[in-house]
């Protein structure tokens, strides 16, 4: 079984310990400890270990959604409030095809050329657009603390089951179609941000709401691509719904009235 390096101080080894006895994310090949060890780090244990010292998190208890560039793990605050835990891979190459939704942004000017300046700077990044779409109302997960490459937010569920998404649902309605184009007509006006790399598997269905999320992409609207970031997203809408039977508006219609114009 691998265990947490002896360079951490105490407590911290003490909380991620146990998350390794509660985990569901069980280690039981060679290849799923290389896995464990891209995600855990020396600089993402000491970036936990800093989030543990601002109350931000108690204890990780099982991962909830893998991917190439990033692991969700749900996770604990002292209060049982649960939170998302979202660690971006310092291993992942992938990151630097994300570079040109970096590049022209103007919240963000200097990125190192390293791997790691590249994913700190995105986890920043996703930080920065969800806190600016959530006091903008728009419905995405409460961002609530950041270091370096780990992102603690709302969890967007119950009992460790991340709410499904657009995707995952049975049905879609007409309701949800409009309820979405109000959330991306609100991201673009109030927080002045297009997704950017918005579909049917980063929207969650939660109730009667839809709730954006995965804003690591997003841009400024000042961004010189955002015009075209924006079609794409609303295109990726309307093929979605369309394929579902629910009736869409022209993309350029739809497309001004998310502007204003």
């Amino acid at each position: 079984m691998w265990s947490w390096s002896e360079d951490l101080p105490e407590e911290v080894r003490a909380s991620l310990l146990e998350y390794e006895k509660k985990s569901r994310y069980l280690i039981k090949r060679s290849e799923d400890q290389q896995v464990v060890e891209d995600v855990f780090d020396k600089a993402t244990k000491m970036a936990l270990y800093r989030l543990i010292n601002r109350g931000a998190l108690q204890t990780l208890i099982g991962v909830v959604k893998a991917g190439k560039e990033s692991r969700v793990y749900w996770g604990k605050k002292a209060d049982d409030t649960d939170v998302a835990v979202k660690i971006y891979l310092t291993v992942a190459a992938d990151f630097r095809r994300r570079l040109p939704y970096i590049q022209g942004d103007p919240r963000f000017t200097e990125v190192g050329r390293g791997i790691r300046n590249i994913v700190d700077v995105w986890a920043k990044k996703e930080y920065r657009n969800l806190t600016e779409a959530y006091k903008a109302g728009v419905k995405v997960p409460q961002p609530f603390n950041l270091n370096r490459n780990v992102l603690i937010m709302q969890f967007i569920g119950e009992e460790g089951t991340p709410a499904p998404t657009l995707k995952e649902v049975e049905k879609v309605t007409l309701r949800d179609y409009r309820n979405v184009t109000e959330q991306i007509t609100l991201l673009y006006q109030k927080a002045e941000l297009v997704h950017a790399d918005l579909s049917e598997y980063n929207i969650f269905k939660w109730g009667s709401e839809v709730i954006l999320f995965d804003f690591g992409s997003a841009v400024s609207k000042e961004h010189p691509n955002a015009d075209e970031f924006l079609r794409r997203d609303l295109e990726n809408l309307n093929r979605f719904f369309s394929k579902k039977g629910v009736k869409t508006q022209n993309t350029q219609t739809l497309l001004k009235k998310v502007k204003g114009e």
